[in-house]
């Protein structure tokens, strides 16, 4: 109750406003942000029937049907699961009353309308945005040199045995195959991107 309230008071339309740090806890997306495990929020977007919320570890999105309805769609995009591509930023021209911020994660494109006075925020969300995906470009190809160097070490190897594999070999080899892609896993596949937001993002 307290909340919907506040979703008044914020002056809330169909484009969307951007909301500040201050008036986070007055929004639905709060509701989900696991502050538990250290999520926090870092750039939020309203308008009557959604909210995409970007935190250090995913985009929520909470899709409304219409303005009308109290039913919302809870969509949850891990930024280590979903990678983000195609961003961009459509500017306003002298009659238009929104701009329009683009971009995809997986396979869901996002195409969201922001009041133009918003302008100057959109533009560092823009910018941390693009960070972000470049990041996960440069590490997914770092992530397949891993996986690759494996497998022509573990080729390189059997080739070069000409003995049958002991149990104890086996289990070394195994070993420290599990190790060295964990290692990789844990290198190139990003979860927090915190430090990006911080340095983008001016509140």
């Amino acid at each position: 109750m307290f909340k919907n309230m506040a979703m008044d008071a914020l002056g809330l339309s169909d484009i969307g406003a951007v909301i500040k740090p201050e008036d986070y806890n007055k929004v639905e997306s709060d509701d989900y942000v696991m502050h538990e495990e250290g999520e926090k929020i870092y750039f939020l977007i309203k308008s009557k029937t959604d909210e995409y919320c970007f935190t250090n570890l995913a985009l929520i999105h909470l899709d409304g049907t219409s303005a009308v309805s109290k039913k919302r769609l809870l969509k949850r995009f891990s930024y280590s699961q979903h990678a983000i591509k195609d961003v961009r930023l459509e500017t306003a021209g002298t009659i238009d009353m929104d701009i329009e911020i683009k971009l995809t994660m997986g396979d869901q494109s996002y195409s969201i309308d922001v009041a133009k006075i918003y302008i100057s925020p959109l533009k560092d969300l823009y910018k941390a945005l693009l960070k972000i995906a470049s990041i996960q470009r440069e590490n997914a190809v770092y992530y397949q040199y891993a996986q690759t160097s494996l497998n022509t070490a573990s080729s390189t190897v059997s080739r070069a045995t000409n003995i049958s594999t002991s149990e104890e070999q086996f289990k070394a080899i195994n070993w420290y195959a599990f190790n060295w892609l964990k290692y990789a896993h844990e290198t190139y596949v990003r979860k927090d991107f915190g430090e990006v937001f911080e340095k983008f993002i001016n509140n």
